[in-house]
């Protein structure tokens, strides 16, 4: 088998952590710098929300309870069974 190269993140075009990846386990450091060891630009993925690769941050799921009238779900389910 081949040598397996290590590269550092400074040459794999890695950028900087921003501050809303603080506190993230997926952050190396090297050099005094900080990078995502899963994604290359960390900046990308908070642009439209939330980053799916954050393990400090979850997103909010709310729940919309419906209050449904019995009537008419029993007048609904007969009406199906007619066709």
């Amino acid at each position: 088998m081949g040598k397996q190269i290590v590269k550092s993140y400074n040459e794999r075009n890695f950028k900087n952590v921003i501050e809303k990846c603080s506190g993230c386990e997926r952050i190396v450091e090297e050099n005094g710098a900080q990078f995502c060891k899963t994604f290359m630009q960390p900046e990308a993925k908070w642009h439209l929300g939330i980053c799916n690769f954050a393990t400090h941050a979850k997103p909010e799921i709310t729940v919309v309870t419906i209050r449904v009238n019995p009537l008419k779900a029993a007048k609904r389910a007969s009406a199906k069974g007619k066709k």
